[in-house]
């Protein structure tokens, strides 16, 4: 069991963020809740949350476990070293989303595509 920290040392911020907020960043990129996230790694929600918030350090172990959940290096978990923009997976939210559209007859498909594109489109502006 991970145990708070005995000095008070400030967050170690790499960039623009500190740890646990780059956990949040990626854990939401993917379309993780915490409570999915903390599942896939086999620990409480109430644990990740304490990291998110830097409350806790992480350990080594912890470190490889969430890097290997979020499908990214521990160099990119910390911060070190930045994703690369062609590697990087859709969230979950949109593959989920994409799959109810799947699902859909051919002309609501359409339809829906059809006001993606316009919106997208008129974004763009």
């Amino acid at each position: 069991m991970p145990q708070k920290a005995k000095y008070k040392l400030t967050p170690l911020i790499l960039g623009s963020e500190s740890v646990g907020q780059r956990i949040t960043l990626l854990r939401k990129e993917r379309g993780y809740t915490q409570k999915e996230l903390s599942g896939k790694i086999g620990i409480t929600q109430k644990l990740l949350s304490a990291y998110e918030v830097n409350r806790l350090k992480l350990s080594a172990e912890m470190a490889i476990r969430l890097a290997s959940a979020l499908e990214v290096s521990v160099d990119e978990l910390f911060g070190l070293k930045s994703q690369k923009n062609g590697n990087s997976k859709p969230s979950l939210k949109i593959l989920r989303r994409l799959k109810k559209i799947e699902s859909l007859p051919t002309s609501e498909q359409k339809t829906l595509l059809k006001t993606i594109d316009m919106f997208l489109k008129a974004a763009e502006k």
